[in-house]
This record gives structure tokens, sequence and C-alpha cells, in this order.
């Protein structure tokens, strides 16, 4: 028995080594979410910043800033599928919908651009 990797017939093994085209494209995935990670930390970062340390700390805007982000993470990590990321967050599809409108955030940014990633 050879002891080098040797594909199934029907070529859908488990152990199967990732072709590099896919290693290419979970790279370029994993460096785009760390990039887009890093920028709503500065721009986290930066509304801190300007608020002041002279200003009175609202615990209902730190806590809607907190939720926010909370759920533009859920969305980032399911790719922009609100029902995975209303699972992700332990709430229903609706309230999450609802949230998403009553503080604006863009799905948009979520969808994936195909065309770029070929």
């Amino acid at each position: 028995m050879s002891s080098t990797w040797m594909p199934d017939k029907d070529g859908n093994s488990d152990d199967a080594p990732p072709r590099p085209s896919e290693l290419a494209l979970h790279n370029l995935n994993s460096v785009r979410e760390a990039a887009l990670s890093l920028l709503r930390e500065v721009d986290a970062l930066r509304k801190t910043n300007q608020a002041g340390s002279n200003e009175k700390l609202g615990l209902h805007e730190e806590v809607q800033r907190y939720e926010i982000e909370l759920i533009r993470q859920a969305l980032h990590r399911t790719r922009g599928n609100q029902r995975r990321a209303a699972q992700l967050l332990g709430v229903k599809v609706t309230t999450l919908n609802c949230k998403i409108k009553r503080f604006g955030i863009s799905l948009s940014e979520y969808e994936t651009d195909w065309g770029v990633l070929a």
C-alpha cells in the first residue's frame, strides 16, 4: 500500500487537499474580513474620541452602539444572511430586520461581489 495521496474515483474525498484557487479565495476572504474589521474598529475609536472626555456618557447610546456593532459582525460572518445572523444573535429574524432598519445598517456592504473574487 502506497503512502501517497490518491483521489477517490468519484473525486469526492473528505481528505482531499484544497485546490490552489480555493486557498487563494480563502486567503483573500480572510484578508478582506480582517481589513473590514480594522476599519470598523478605527471608526469606532474615532467616534469615541470625538465624543470627548467631558461629555456625559449615555447608557442608552452606548448600548445602541454596541448592539449595532454586534449586528454588523453577525451579518459579516454570515455574508449578509439575516436568518443565520439572527440565529447567531439569538433573536427572531423579524426583530433583527427591524433593528437593521431602525439603525440604518446597510446590507449592501455584506453582499459578496463574486466578479472580484473570480
